[in-house]
């Protein structure tokens, strides 16, 4: 069924561009409440944060001690620092989410009042052909995150390893992220069960937070687009000679416009600029150990360490993914805030009253001045940063291989 069908309204048109953010973002209490928040939403959404972050730092201060303080295989502490970072970065973002909630609010009823302005049928399908881009992105971004690392989480635990302590072969539950033994000894039963069982928890809890992080920068990117098609299909519109009479007007409501759209691109800077930077880090590191474990481990001929090499090329497609997200969206706004220049000049400016015609400079000159969305305020994000980074990677692999091989 066509969606513009199903959305009749504009509360429909806004409800249906940021649903799947609601889905990720509830559950790990991370969706910003407003005046209609009743007071039961907001105990419940006190105690999922608390749940989530304890969750996070049930997997994360165990592992580090496991690391720092038990582990002496250096091979064992490698595989166990790529998912201690993946836990990491989630807990990171998940606070600048939290501390970032107003902002987060106010671009959520920022996008609601552009859909209530929107008057034209035409207007309508630009928005929501951006909106579908928007959330087909959210979609791709949880099921690869989600069927990556939620997987290993699985795969890990459930098929036990068997080492020899003595003369006897003790069944060993190894998890993604390895426990603390004198916190829990996961070769006993039901303590290893448990772990595990909590570890999965967390893992649905990172992910849903990574997810989060991204769809929210892909929705509000692709409506940023929306609005940005919509104000250049008003400015071929000042073309129309049968409209000349209105033009001034017309020229009025395409300036206000303009300015809105981008203070919502420089709110949505602000927002996703901290979040932008630790995945940026984290996920070149993240590439980085994918890369040394599909390596270490692809001459293995095992069952269950063929099907961790297949679900580790899966996590790096993830983080890839992510990573490649974050800089399309930080290239599209860019090109987008600038094709507005590009088509206010190139209108039929010679047939308008001159007074129209001057004001056309100042969306030229407002346009090639456009907000970057940047990595910390540091790297801007675009195509070229995501091959920068793709590239990185692959050095830090090349260093990392030829350190443990020596």
């Amino acid at each position: 069924m066509n969606v513009s069908k199903l959305v009749t309204s504009y509360r429909d048109a806004s409800d249906y561009s940021i649903q799947m953010n609601r889905w990720f973002l509830i559950p790990v209490g991370a969706w910003p409440s407003s005046t209609s928040t009743t007071i039961r939403e907001k105990v419940v959404a006190t105690i999922s944060i608390i749940i989530c972050y304890a969750l996070i730092a049930y997997t994360v201060i165990p592992c580090m001690l496991n690391i720092l303080l038990e582990e002496t295989d250096v091979q064992k502490k490698l595989l166990a620092v790529g998912p201690l970072n993946h836990w990491c970065m989630s807990g990171i973002n998940y606070f600048s989410l939290l501390f970032r909630s107003r902002d987060i609010h106010h671009c959520i009823e920022h996008m609601r009042t552009d859909w209530q302005m929107v008057t034209e049928i035409a207007d309508r399908q630009v928005m929501l052909k951006y909106a579908k881009v928007g959330r087909l992105v959210a979609g791709l971004c949880a099921i690869f995150m989600h069927g990556g690392v939620f997987s290993h989480t699985v795969l890990q635990g459930v098929i036990p390893n068997y080492e020899c302590i003595g003369n006897v072969s003790v069944k060993v539950r190894v998890l993604l992220c390895p426990s603390y033994s004198k916190f829990v000894d996961t070769t006993q039963s039901p303590a290893g069960e448990i772990a595990l069982a909590l570890q999965i928890i967390s893992s649905i809890v990172v992910n849903s937070i990574t997810v989060g992080a991204c769809s929210l920068a892909a929705v509000f990117a692709m409506h940023a687009c929306g609005q940005l098609n919509v104000l250049m299909r008003w400015l071929n519109q000042l073309n129309d000679r049968k409209r000349q009479e209105t033009v001034q007007h017309q020229m009025v409501i395409i300036v206000e416009h303009h300015l809105r759209v981008l203070s919502f691109v420089a709110r949505m800077e602000t927002l996703l600029n901290q979040i932008c930077f630790v995945e940026l880090l984290g996920c070149t590191f993240n590439l980085c150990m994918c890369g040394y474990y599909i390596i270490t481990k692809w001459s293995t001929l095992e069952t269950k360490i063929s099907m961790d090499c297949l679900i580790t090329c899966i996590i790096y497609l993830s983080m890839a993914f992510n990573i490649f997200i974050f800089c399309y969206i930080g290239e599209t706004v860019t090109e987008q805030c600038k094709q507005v220049g590009e088509t206010a000049y190139m209108t039929n400016w010679y047939h308008m009253p001159h007074k129209t015609a001057r004001d056309l400079i100042l969306i030229i000159s407002r346009s090639s001045n456009v907000i970057k969305l940047t990595a910390g305020k540091l790297v801007h994000l675009s195509i070229e940063t995501f091959g920068n980074v793709m590239k990185t990677s692959m050095v830090y692999l090349n260093m990392l291989r030829t350190m443990t091989a020596s």
